[in-house]
């Protein structure tokens, strides 16, 4: 249960910060708060999945490097999810049919980068942790996941249609 509430909480915030970083990080404006911020949260979640990872010293030093390439270009495509809520929440009171088609289609598109971005990370996962280990790490990441998605769709209002 003390895992279940952390894993929340730490998907609240990767939420919040990953909507508010995205944008900062798109203009090219300091955001030094904000990195301050994303690297409390990074370090959190690194946190969590070494408390559910149990590796020993060899498997740590080469799951590590690979766990903050995969994060990196994870990062991006939370980013790209920010960015398309943002698009959305500017034309959620008047949404246009192109600009459903235009958010749709981004959507999908980002819908089929996390599953290709999973499987190109799983033999550089293979490499370095048993097979057991892989699958756990991927049911930490999918939990994650799982938690972050229900909060975005909490929070994210059905689009108004027109009368």
């Amino acid at each position: 249960m003390k895992n279940r509430s952390r894993v929340a909480h730490i998907m609240v915030i990767l939420a919040a910060i990953v909507a508010m970083v995205a944008p900062a990080l798109a203009q090219d404006k300091p955001a030094d708060n904000m990195v301050i911020v994303l690297e409390k949260i990074r370090a959190d979640k690194k946190l969590f999945v070494a408390e559910n990872m149990e590796l020993a010293e060899a498997e740590a030093k080469a799951f590590w490097p690979v766990y903050e390439q995969y994060q990196d270009e994870l990062f991006l495509l939370r980013a790209r999810t920010a960015r398309l809520i943002k698009d959305f929440s500017d034309g959620y009171e008047k949404m246009t049919n192109e600009t459903a088609k235009k958010l749709m289609d981004e959507y999908m598109t980002i819908e089929t980068l996390g599953p290709k971005l999973r499987q190109a990370y799983l033999p550089k996962f293979r490499k370095v942790l048993p097979e057991v280990k892989v699958v756990r790490y991927y049911q930490v990441e999918n939990k994650i996941y799982a938690v972050l998605i229900y909060e975005l769709a909490r929070n994210i209002p059905l689009v108004k249609m027109g009368k």
